[in-house]
């Protein structure tokens, strides 16, 4: 018999895929860290929330006299403080007098064993306890060590009092959000979460370059100069043209349509056309009007932008014939991008997010509560670990017995109040 001699194929061009071992789950990236945050508010809280999630293991330091002011912040969920639960999940809680040497003795004998440390007390508070993260790397060269402060350690702010709002304003957030009569905040804390994610990227790239030199050492973010780098495109615009961006409430600055517009069932749809073919589009499937897609006053952008007033005239009538469904579904089948405003109970029952499975349950005092799986996805591993929100000091006797407290110094240290 003849025998056939062929190439050999590769095992993937040979083997089912339902053949194939299954790689084994990778583990959390951040799995075998661990971080002991002096944290209050957002920026530090959200920072280190993030790495919670990725793996890390997080010691919430906080005050005896009602713990992280966040905590009092409101009682929305469940009659605990909505800031609170959205940035503090996964952590365990130690409550500590920090002005007692003892207190100060315990943050220290947690961060000699630390891979991390990150702090945003009051300008100048962490350096009188020691706790800044010059005199810490110095004294643990493999430490990566957080400052988060508002305006910045130096210059003529650095003692200044930086709450969010205050921050929007001086980074010229406020400058830019609201309508041509009234300059607004952002509704969410933009300069509490820029500097939250800055401070978290910033420990990444730390522990990256500890792996490759053994040394970690200072990271310094604040909320101004964070959200001054998100003000980019604004601040570019000022700075080269001259001219800062109109604020235009929800219309864009620059190109026409782009707003929002009720619809016959009391919605608002908001749409974007963002060239020229998509203005004829519109025009002919949607406003029922193509010979607007050729005429003068509208065929371009920038005719539409002079003619703002009769452009969104036109659009509104037409918008405002329909049922916020109907008129998703005709701007989409005209290939005009679009979208629902929707208010925050219709956010928390978005058809994306639960097609995607994006919520869980997380363990508080008061029970479980839905919470967002964070953004980043790590296909292949396992899911972000969406630890309990901790009670205030509920891990304070198991991490002093990790430290080496023994029964009679957790008794005394309980009884002289400098835990609790």
């Amino acid at each position: 018999m003849e025998i056939q001699h062929t190439e050999p194929q590769s095992l993937a061009a040979t083997a089912s895929p339902l053949s194939l071992p299954l790689p084994l789950p990778l583990p959390l990236p951040l799995e075998g860290i661990t971080v002991i945050a002096v944290e209050q508010a957002v920026a530090a809280p959200f920072a280190t929330r993030q790495l919670a999630d990725l793996g890390a293991r997080v010691i919430k330091v906080e005050r005896l006299d009602g713990g992280d002011f966040a905590r009092g912040y409101d009682t929305a969920a469940r009659g605990l403080a909505s800031h609170f639960v959205w940035c503090n999940r996964g952590k365990e809680s130690i409550a500590l007098d920090l002005k007692d040497p003892r207190g100060l003795d315990v943050v220290r004998r947690l961060v000699a064993d630390a891979d991390v440390f990150v702090q945003n007390l009051a300008q100048g508070a962490a350096a009188r306890l020691g706790l800044d993260a010059a005199t810490l790397c110095a004294a643990h060269p493999r430490l990566v060590a957080v400052d988060i402060s508002g305006y910045g350690v130096s210059g003529p702010y650095a003692d200044k009092r930086a709450y969010d709002m205050l921050v929007q304003c001086e980074a010229g957030l406020v400058s830019v959000t609201g309508t041509p009569e009234q300059p607004v905040k952002a509704g969410i804390p933009a300069a509490d979460i820029a500097a939250a994610m800055y401070a978290f990227s910033g420990v990444l790239a730390a522990l990256v370059r500890r792996g490759t030199t053994g040394r970690g050492g200072p990271v310094e973010v604040s909320m101004l100069e964070a959200l001054a780098e998100w003000m980019g495109h604004p601040l570019h615009h000022a700075m080269h043209d001259g001219v800062p961006p109109a604020r235009t409430g929800l219309a864009h600055a620059v190109i026409a349509p782009y707003d929002a517009y009720p619809t016959a069932d009391g919605g608002r749809v908001l749409l974007s056309v963002q060239n020229d073919r998509e203005w004829r589009r519109l025009a002919e499937q949607v406003l029922g009007q193509p010979e607007l897609g050729t005429d003068p006053a509208y065929a371009t952008n920038a005719a539409r932008v002079a003619h703002r007033e009769r452009t969104d005239a036109l659009v509104g009538k037409a918008l405002g014939a329909l049922g916020a469904d109907e008129a998703v579904a005709r701007l989409e089948a005209a290939g005009i991008a679009c979208a629902r405003l929707r208010d925050l109970r219709e956010v928390a029952e978005h058809p994306q997010l639960t097609a995607r499975g994006r919520w869980r349950e997380v363990g508080t005092p008061v029970g479980p509560l839905r919470a967002l799986l964070p953004p980043i996805t790590l296909p292949g591993g396992d899911d972000a670990r969406m630890g309990d929100v901790p009670a205030l000091g509920e891990h304070t006797e198991a991490l002093l017995r990790a430290v080496g407290m023994t029964d009679d110094g957790i008794a005394a240290l309980r009884r002289d109040g400098v835990v609790a």
